[in-house]
């Protein structure tokens, strides 16, 4: 994408107030113009309708159309606001960014944090049976002064598997490091990594029985939908922990609940789900210690002011025609 002293930006992100002042101020000192979509989302999310004004624009900030992604010529970089691009991350729509030079970045950098603060709260939390005391807080105020403690464990020493080993999966790595934890990565490009072990598919059903928890953070695509099913599960340690805050449908939910059901699983943390909002009848809900958040694992109160941050630092390396300097860029 070459230089460009003026620049064209819509966006259908419905920003905090402050948020959106610093984005338009940024914008006009640099001479630029902000289209601002009448379907304005405040969810990152939230997938985008059509909208006629992204005709005009020269980068898409937030959701926009994938169908329109393809088709505007005009259209020369896509800023997702979110840490996943499933919508975009087919081949038709990258061959169709690629043909024009555009570029496809998203917000990894900016959930990155909060997704491994999350995963690193509820693995201790779950071996420390603070969900269950919670619970039972909740509702028969028994004293389970045995049961809590004997089941307690600690992180020291304990092996990981992270599915998927990118922004999210280092810096939980990095969370976990004072543990002295294991740690093995499936990643499709198979390389050393500093103190993770990082394997190849082929691998995968030798490390299942290996892994005390399990930290799901696959993306949804072709390739991964239903990944972890009920074959995989059998495999896994009696008693292990799953976690997932990667993307719903990547899950065989049926598979998980009879693995919980069984005592297959220890217990399973869940942030993400094939259908969101999770139903009120999905089995999940009341499925033995099955552990629920509302996709909330990558929130931060500063979330807005994070995604203008790190889109404006990026939109000045494009404006200087520095691309390859952008951060989260997406392979296309």
């Amino acid at each position: 994408m070459p230089a460009a002293s003026r620049l064209t930006v819509w966006t259908n992100t419905a920003f905090a107030p402050a948020a959106r002042a610093r984005l338009e101020t940024a914008l006009a000192q640099g001479g630029h113009r902000l289209l601002v979509s009448p379907q304005a989302s405040a969810s990152v999310l939230a997938a985008g309708a059509p909208d006629p004004l992204l005709a005009e624009a020269d980068i898409a900030l937030g959701q926009p159309d994938p169908a329109a992604c393809r088709e505007l010529a005009r259209l020369r970089w896509i800023a997702l606001t979110s840490a996943g691009y499933t919508r975009y991350d087919n081949e038709e729509t990258k061959a169709a960014l690629r043909a024009r030079g555009a570029l496809l970045t998203n917000a990894s950098s900016v959930f990155a944090e909060p997704c491994a603060q999350h995963a690193l709260a509820m693995m201790l939390a779950l071996s420390r049976q603070l969900p269950a005391s919670v619970a039972e807080q909740l509702g028969d105020r028994g004293w389970k002064y045995f049961e809590h403690r004997a089941g307690s464990r600690l992180l020291n020493g304990q092996t990981v598997l992270l599915l998927s080993y990118g922004a999210i999966a280092k810096r939980l790595v990095e969370l976990l490091a004072p543990f002295g934890m294991r740690f093995y990565a499936l990643r499709r490009r198979a390389y050393s990594e500093r103190g993770v072990h990082v394997i190849p598919e082929e691998k995968l059903s030798a490390v299942l029985p290996l892994a005390d928890h399990i930290v799901n953070i696959l993306p949804e695509n072709e390739a991964t939908q239903r990944y972890i099913n009920a074959r995989r599960l059998a495999l896994v340690k009696p008693g292990a922990f799953f976690y997932n805050i990667g993307r719903g449908a990547t899950v065989d939910e049926a598979a998980l609940v009879e693995a919980l059901e069984s005592g297959r699983l220890g217990a399973a943390y869940l942030d993400v789900f094939a259908t969101e909002p999770l139903p009120p009848g999905s089995p999940l809900w009341s499925a033995k210690n099955c552990w629920i958040t509302p996709h909330t694992a990558g929130g931060r109160v500063d979330q807005d002011d994070a995604l203008v941050d790190q889109f404006l630092r990026n939109l000045a390396q494009v404006a200087a025609g520095r691309t390859e300097a952008c951060v989260d860029l997406v392979p296309l």
